[in-house]
């Protein structure tokens, strides 16, 4: 039978025949199961053992290197604190002894608060009086206390003790009940330095007194970090008659008698 259609009779459309058989249990091509149509490509298999695993993607951070960064800093920052330090050293280096001196907290600079106290017109035969315990200049004898790192185990004359600090000498003094282990701490500074000499002193108010020529540092123990400020101080520079003024050929001998020897200057 056949229909009629304006174009004439439909046709059935042929079928061309591959000679190729549908494999059992298999569509034929381009056909679903339960006789639907294909509607796209077929799912692609891994050799018949399941669909694959979804692949987890590799997140890559966008931040900042962190370390570099710090390490390069603190190079920086140590950089900068040596150029820093460097400075400060050299401008404290390059400060005059008396403003160092002024720094040193509990100093009394006689030279300004009292230089009455430091005047005289000769050097003196005998015995003299102090306005201050232990003196830190004025009038003396004519030879001084050998000031070559001395270290007395008893009281020496005032007399000589302060030309030995008009030569540039420091006078370390401690009271006599100061523990041994002080008095060592007090020698190290002292023993074998030039313009150094140390000798213990009746009716000390503190346990410890340093002097120079016009200045004093009287403190409560040997382990003060000030005395050494003191020494680097003064010493040698507090001279008032240069860095060259003799320390040896000196007085060595204790106790608080002056003794009009050698040397006359």
């Amino acid at each position: 039978m056949s229909i009629s259609t304006p174009g004439g009779p439909e046709r059935r459309p042929t079928v061309v025949s591959t000679g190729k058989k549908p494999a059992a249990g298999r569509p034929a091509s381009g056909a679903k199961p339960g006789g639907g149509k294909s509607t796209g490509t077929p799912r692609p298999t891994s050799g018949g053992k399941g669909p694959r695993k979804p692949v987890t993607p590799v997140k890559v951070s966008s931040g900042r290197a962190w370390g570099p960064i710090a390490l390069f800093v603190a190079v920086g920052v140590l950089a900068v604190a040596i150029i820093g330090y460097g400075s400060y050293a050299a401008f404290k280096g390059s400060r005059s002894w008396e403003d160092r001196a002024a720094d040193i907290s509990g100093i009394v600079n006689y030279r300004e608060k009292d230089p009455e106290s430091l005047k005289y017109e000769r050097h003196t035969s005998g015995p003299l009086q102090y306005k201050y315990n232990p003196p830190v200049g004025g009038a003396h004898n004519n030879a001084w206390q050998n000031c070559m790192g001395e270290v007395y185990d008893a009281p020496i004359a005032n007399e000589h003790a302060v030309h030995s600090l008009e030569h540039g000498a420091v006078w370390v003094t401690y009271r006599s009940d100061l523990p041994k282990d002080q008095v060592e701490k007090l020698a190290d500074r002292v023993r074998g330095t030039e313009k150094m000499m140390m000798s213990p002193v009746e009716g000390l108010d503190k346990p410890v007194s340093l002097q120079a020529w016009g200045y004093q540092l009287k403190v409560d123990d040997a382990g003060d970090g000030r005395i050494d400020e003191f020494i680097k101080a003064l010493r040698v520079n507090a001279s008032i008659e240069g860095p060259t003024a003799l320390c040896n050929q000196g007085i060595t001998a204790t106790g608080t008698t002056p003794r009009d020897l050698q040397p006359t200057q």
